[in-house]
């Protein structure tokens, strides 16, 4: 890591006990992640309809809508859902234990209030078994303090994905969270044609999978729990997945390949109780995507250079 060193907040987010609240979280996100969707014109790799970071939660950024644009945020401190539209209408409702179906129609609400497009795709996307979110009455638990907990973990992961990302000349994607999967990621290109992919992701048309895997990548990210695996954990993968991928060594010696998933996986927790967290989860991230590019013969040296820091231009 590069700069002053700060104390970062690596709190403890064991999923069992928030678990019903972090599954109604993760759908509250996708039916805002739809507002996003619906009003911006498609990017590359769905990167429009993807949430980011911020000082209090997630959010959408300006979404062109209404007389210039709308954002809706979420604030994981106050525990709100908040939108505003550059004409300077504002409204927000309490983030708190209800429906699928009540987070659903307060979102178009408040859209209406302040003057945006009140339209989106109602039912989820990459669940098995979906329900529409207006007809998912069933009421959801929200553990305020699980909430506020996952919100800092989530900073402290998207730092380190940050100073990663510097680390790359290539296309390198930003560092959000896809709603669909609810895992905060950033993504690297090699700059070359992938095959065609077999698509079958629950929820998700295969014309969407395909462009999003329509060239070679290596990715990593963050889960809360509930993907793959039932913990907190870290994951990398490579598409396509180059010959001995799941074989290679990587770091830390935490870290595991998954053959179930194709793969690597590192427990949060392993990072969190680390002498140095950030360290930790960088070799995870350069390790990874090490054993990617190198098995996958990359052009690394056009693709690479050194960590971004803070106040002088990269080295030509």
């Amino acid at each position: 890591m590069t700069g002053a060193k700060m104390r970062v907040i690596w709190p403890e987010i064991p999923y069992g006990p928030w678990r019903e609240t972090c599954s109604a979280l993760h759908l509250f996100t996708q039916v805002v992640g739809k507002y996003r969707l619906a009003r911006t014109a498609w990017v590359n790799h769905s990167w429009h309809a993807t949430l980011y970071p911020n000082g209090r939660g997630f959010t959408t950024g300006l979404v062109p809508d209404a007389a210039g644009g709308v954002e809706l945020s979420f604030d994981f401190i106050a525990h709100r859902l908040l939108g505003v539209a550059t004409d300077g209408r504002m409204a927000s409702f309490a983030l708190g234990s209800m429906s699928v179906a009540t987070f659903n129609e307060r979102v178009h609400d408040l859209l209406r209030t302040i003057g945006a497009t009140a339209e989106l795709h109602g039912a989820p996307n990459e669940i098995p078994d979906v329900i529409p979110f207006a007809q998912d009455k069933r009421v959801r638990p929200y553990d305020a303090d699980a909430v506020n907990r996952f919100f800092h973990a989530s900073i402290a992961v998207a730092r380190v994905l940050q100073t990663f990302r510097t680390a790359y000349i290539g296309k390198v994607s930003p560092v959000h969270l896809f709603w669909g999967s609810f895992d905060l990621a950033v993504t690297r290109f090699s700059g070359l044609r992938a095959p065609l992919h077999p698509g079958g992701v629950p929820g998700l048309p295969d014309e969407i999978t395909r462009e999003a895997y329509s060239h070679e990548v290596s990715s990593a990210g963050f889960w809360p729990g509930g993907g793959p695996v039932n913990f907190p954990a870290f994951y990398s993968y490579s598409y396509p997945t180059p010959a001995g991928f799941s074989t290679a060594r990587v770091a830390p010696d935490e870290a595991y390949y998954d053959g179930a998933y194709g793969e690597f996986l590192l427990p949060y927790d392993a990072v969190r109780v680390a002498a140095d967290p950030e360290a930790t989860l960088m070799s995870f991230l350069e390790s990874t995507y090490r054993a990617a590019a190198s098995l996958g013969r990359w052009n690394v040296a056009e693709l690479e250079c050194a960590i971004g820091i803070e106040k002088r231009p990269r080295p030509l």
